[in-house]
């Protein structure tokens, strides 16, 4: 009780996409990203620490259902990044990797787990689509996971719906590293980038980094050219209103079906998902299943809603075999199914 009487000193937004419910986390001069939640209420607090609740803990994260990390998008399940973290030393703690989202977060459990309080750090805002909620957070010592380590980082408690995820790995540190997807065999690494160029049978696709963190690709959508986010946090993936109108003017014929959009503070903003052409980044083609359109505020943030633009979600890039993030080069080296067949 004593907390909802301390104000917010920071600004961090969250927001919900499509049924899955993906969640945006940006800072106050930050670029949002996604990631799956619900947000918890104000005055949620970890349970006091156990021996027993940190053996507990250690064994989901080590006995949880295979695959452990990573898994590519399947007929029957969306694709997920997880990244194995260490939080002061303990873990690791299975964090949703979102290349979009400005800051880490942690679920309560983990909190539990770290033996820390919510009552001596600061309170954040949580600021979704269609609205926005006030949550706890820790402060720890370490964040580490390969080459990225980051030194005592405040981390909002993130609601306990990430599909067994404990958190989510935000951007930053991310800057000169180099990110290592490989969906089929289960594996990411994060290290420093040698500045290497793609390896035999890899395709590059540059990218540009805006407010230093968010990546924007080039790319088309049939014979429209777009603006596409990577968005690792996000189980589907999002166009907007200028993607969809321009579609039509290019005698794009669709059916859609309506789809739900669910803000953090539960609140609902409609959106039609429809069967779109063919997403291209320079010579890899992505075929979506289905891309949700809404007219969403994160849109409106990143000034992107006079211009045709689309945040490309975990539906589409699992369908890949191998891609590698490599921040110094901003660059994209991507090794499709078909490449590997071949």
């Amino acid at each position: 009780m004593q907390r909802q009487s301390r104000q917010p000193h920071a600004l961090l937004a969250w927001g919900t996409a499509s049924l899955a419910g993906a969640l945006l986390l940006l800072g106050p001069q930050s670029a949002p990203g996604t990631t799956q939640a619900l947000p918890p209420p104000a005055s949620a607090q970890p349970a006091p620490v156990t021996a027993d609740a940190i053996e507990n803990l250690a064994d989901v994260m080590v006995e949880a259902p295979e695959p452990r990390y990573v898994a590519p998008t399947m007929r029957d399940q969306i694709g997920r990044i997880w990244a194995p973290v260490r939080i002061n030393g303990r873990g690791p703690f299975r964090l949703v990797l979102d290349t979009g989202a400005s800051t880490s977060g942690v679920t309560a459990m983990v909190a539990v787990a770290l033996g820390l309080s919510t009552s001596d750090s600061p309170l954040v805002m949580l600021r979704g689509v269609t609205g926005e909620a006030t949550v706890p957070t820790i402060r720890v010592d370490t964040l580490s996971v390969g080459d990225l380590a980051v030194d005592s980082p405040l981390l909002p408690i993130v609601p306990d719906a990430l599909g067994g995820a404990q958190g989510v790995l935000g951007s930053e540190g991310l800057k000169n590293k180099r990110i290592f997807i490989d969906f089929h065999h289960d594996k990411i690494a994060i290290t420093y980038s040698r500045d290497e160029r793609s390896p035999r049978g890899f395709y590059t696709v540059p990218f540009h980094l805006v407010r230093g963190q968010l990546i924007v690709i080039d790319a088309m959508v049939g014979s429209v050219h777009t603006r596409a986010v990577l968005d690792t946090g996000g189980q589907t993936t999002i166009g907007n209103v200028a993607l969809r109108d321009a579609l039509n003017e290019h005698n794009f014929s669709y059916h859609g079906r309506p789809d739900r959009i669910i803000g953090a503070t539960l609140a609902e903003q409609r959106g039609e998902v429809v069967e779109a052409p063919a997403i291209a980044m320079g010579q890899i083609v992505i075929r979506d299943s289905g891309v949700t359109f809404a007219d969403l505020y994160i849109f409106k943030y990143w000034k992107m809603i006079n211009e045709p633009a689309l945040m490309i979600g975990m539906d589409a890039l699992g369908t890949l075999d191998t891609l590698i993030i490599d921040y110094r080069r901003k660059e994209l080296q991507i090794r499709t199914a078909a490449t590997t067949r071949g």
